[in-house]
Formats: C-alpha cells, structure tokens, sequence
C-alpha cells in the first residue's frame, strides 16, 4: 500500500499495520506522519520505543534482529524504529527483509528514510513493505502549491487568511514547513480562532518582534526622511525581520508613488525591487538588504549607484 500523507489519518482511524516506511526531505511533514503513527500504536497498546541507525555501526542490523527477537521486561508490545538516511540497506538488505517479515502484532516496525530515488523505490525490501504495510512518500508542496497548504493549514486551528495574507506568508517562509507552521501558531495565539487576516494584519504580526516597526519605515519614506528610513531599516536587518516581509513593504511604498513618480524612476524602483527579491530567494547573488537600502533612498528622493546593466544569476 502506498499513501499520500493527507490520506494518513483517515487510514489509522481503520486499521494500523504491522510496517510503516515515511520517505522524504520535509522534516515537518515526516515528523507528523510518525507522530500519527506513535500516537495510533500508543492507543493500541504499543509502549516500548526502540530505535537503531544502521549508518552508525553495523552492529545496529543485529540490535534490529534483537528487538524482534528478545521479550521486553515492561511491555509486551514494542515499537521498532530504523533510521536510514539514504535508504539503501547495502549489506543489511537481507537482515532489513527478515525484520519486516518479523513485524506483527507485538512489533510495529518504522522506517525512515531521505527520499528514495528511482532504483531505491524498486528495491524487494520497499515492495515487502507495501505488501506487509504502507509507504507513505513525503513530497513538499511546490511553489504553486504553497498558499493552498497554508490556507488549510490555517483552516486546522481555526484561522482564515486573505489571498494576499496567503501569498505574504508563503513569500516570508518559502520553502521551510517548520517555520510556517511556527508562525501559524503565534498568528493562533495573537489573533484567536475564528479571525480572517488580511496582508496587513499578517504583516504587522511577522514584524511584531522587531523594535523598529515597517510602519514607521513607510512613515518616514513618505516624509522622504532618508536619514530615518534607512536607520528604521537596518532597526530592522538586525532585529532578524524576514528580508521579504519587509521587502513587502516596501512594495507598498513603491506603489504609491506610482501617479507622481517619474516613469523612468518608476521603472528603476521595480527593477530594485525584482534584484533584491530574488537575492532574498536565492536566485541571484547579493545582498537583498543593500538592495532595498538603494532602494529606500532612491524613495526618498536621493541618488544612489546606477542599476547593473546585467545581474548575474544562479539556480534556485
């Protein structure tokens, strides 16, 4: 049997099989699915946790025999745990093949994993797996995918979340589950099950922490107190602000300027604007706090250094 993650659930409140295999790179999404599976076994009885890392010692194949083999002294009901980062056995195929025939009803067996590759999926422990129990692939979501995992994240405590407070969000914590799901949780504790946020709600929560507000940065931009704005902002850098989120901000400021800039000072605030949020994401080199210090100057009316002619680039 083969599950997706948001099928875990569903399936536990059933039955609960004799061997689990969670493989993937998302740590937060791992965790949950065995925390589910801990938590369905404890229910059933399961009150002894072993775990061996076969990587460390090639003795922890024969404490894998061991745990199916010997008693326990406080509980007739155990659950097994192989940790193996790179999901390749190598010389304990065999041994990891006799421990998964030996699950059942007093031993639960889990496997940890990274996620496998093509060659790693087609391996007989992983079809002797899916024949004895389930093995449930951690994907995380992608780019697109993003808001959509957080609006029902969101939904799960209780909380709605504008399109726009939606896409705040994923900006702020692209690509780390963990961290979203921290922030849920303070955005739970600030705001109470049952409240909508919009993007300035969400905003001001991300930036609650800092000492020096984003407002006040758009206040004094507005004032074209350059001297102001560009201390509010490192206030900010060292404060540990998300880049993005106020890089968002900043946005907001760029905007109303729109109908009294210049268009050729127009054009030049978006392209820094661009530059810096793609040094945020790691999609070009630099630092995206020099770039939105250029460009809170250049807000505030002041000349800095010309834009490159060409920015260099580098993968995501």
């Amino acid at each position: 049997m083969k599950l997706r993650p948001e099928q875990l659930p569903q399936h536990l409140a059933r039955e609960l099989r004799p061997v689990y295999l969670i493989s993937g790179d998302e740590p937060l999404l791992a965790m949950e699915a065995a925390d589910a599976i801990r938590a369905r076994a404890r229910r059933d009885g399961f009150e002894e946790r072993i775990q061996v890392f076969p990587e460390r010692s090639v003795a922890s194949w024969d404490d894998a025999v061991a745990a199916t083999q010997t008693l326990s002294l406080f509980a007739t009901r155990r659950i097994l745990e192989i940790r193996m980062p790179n999901g390749k056995p190598g010389h304990g195929a065999a041994t990891l093949q006799r421990v998964i025939a030996a699950a059942g009803s007093d031993l639960l067996l889990m496997i940890h994993t990274e996620k496998l590759d093509r060659a790693a999926q087609e391996a007989p422990w992983v079809s002797a797996v899916q024949e004895r129990g389930a093995w449930i692939p951690i994907y995380a979501p992608d780019p697109a995918q993003l808001p959509g995992w957080l609006a029902e994240r969101l939904r799960s405590v209780g909380l709605e979340a504008s399109e726009g407070a939606l896409r705040l969000l994923a900006t702020a914590n692209e690509g780390n589950l963990m961290a979203a799901a921290q922030e849920i949780e303070k955005l739970l504790l600030r705001y109470g099950a049952g409240a909508t946020l919009d993007e300035a709600s969400l905003a001001e929560a991300l930036s609650d922490s800092a000492r020096y507000s984003v407002f006040q940065l758009n206040e004094a931009i507005a004032a074209r107190d350059a001297a102001r704005a560009l201390r509010m902002l490192a206030g900010l850098r060292a404060e540990g602000t998300e880049a993005l989120v106020v890089l968002w901000w900043l946005a907001r400021a760029l905007h109303s300027q729109a109908g009294a800039a210049r268009p050729a000072a127009m054009a030049r605030y978006v392209a820094r604007a661009v530059r810096a949020d793609r040094m945020a994401k790691g999609r070009a080199i630099g630092e995206p706090w020099d770039e939105m210090a250029l460009l809170t100057a250049e807000l505030c009316g002041r000349r800095t250094l010309p834009l490159p002619r060409a920015g260099v680039a580098r993968s995501a």
